[in-house]
């Protein structure tokens, strides 16, 4: 796949989350999201990161962690929280939305899920419907499923994934797991919020392993 073609995607996807926050009333942005350890604001704040963070920056923050990528991260979400208003941090996304830089080891697609994934951290807690486009959410879903850095081979295993709004399957196994390209995106990434309206043989089996 074209970078130049993945980059537009990016570029949609983060304009439109930039577009979902600036819609937020001062309490939502208080509001846990699907990340647990993240409220709205510091999930916003962890978004700004991937254009911004250095690999000294990240390795200091690592060697703060111990080490522990979560930890990490979350710290690092934090401590932009509490440097940046919403305001400020929605400005950020929208001047970086076309910028090609990534994390650290972060590869062309990982942009793209991240934030796909990240709005739907963002919108289902506040009861709020944010759509994604379907093109863009299925190849992140594809490099989701394959991506060690995911994890998803693991929870997946044994299961076939088949989208009900648009002609895309991926995996294979005895049972079968079936819903949007958005929830399948959701759960291979795993958030349990995904299960909710999926159907098949696979939903116990991948429940228990999320």
């Amino acid at each position: 796949m074209q970078r130049a073609v993945i980059m537009g995607w990016t570029e949609e996807v983060r304009l439109a989350v930039a577009g979902l926050l600036e819609t937020l009333e001062p309490a939502e942005w208080q509001v846990r999201s699907l990340c647990p350890a993240w409220t709205v604001h510091e999930l916003a704040a962890h978004l700004t990161l991937s254009t911004r963070d250095t690999l000294r920056g990240a390795l200091r923050a690592a060697v703060r962690a111990r080490f522990d990528f979560d930890r990490m991260t979350a710290a690092q979400a934090r401590e932009r929280a509490a440097l940046f208003t919403p305001a400020e941090l929605v400005a950020q996304l929208r001047a970086d939305a076309a910028s090609p830089r990534r994390a650290p080891g972060a590869g062309p697609l990982d942009p793209l899920a991240d934030f796909l994934v990240h709005s739907q951290d963002i919108a289902r807690p506040l009861g709020r419907a944010h759509a994604v486009p379907l093109e863009p959410t299925l190849a992140a879903l594809d490099h989701v499923r394959t991506s060690v850095f995911w994890g998803a081979r693991k929870r997946l295993r044994g299961v076939r994934l088949i989208a009900t709004d648009g002609d895309w399957t991926g995996g294979d196994g005895p049972d079968e797991l079936r819903g949007t390209a958005c929830d399948l995106l959701l759960v291979a990434s795993g958030r349990t919020a995904g299960l909710v309206g999926m159907t098949g043989s696979g939903v116990q089996r991948v429940a228990a392993a999320l």
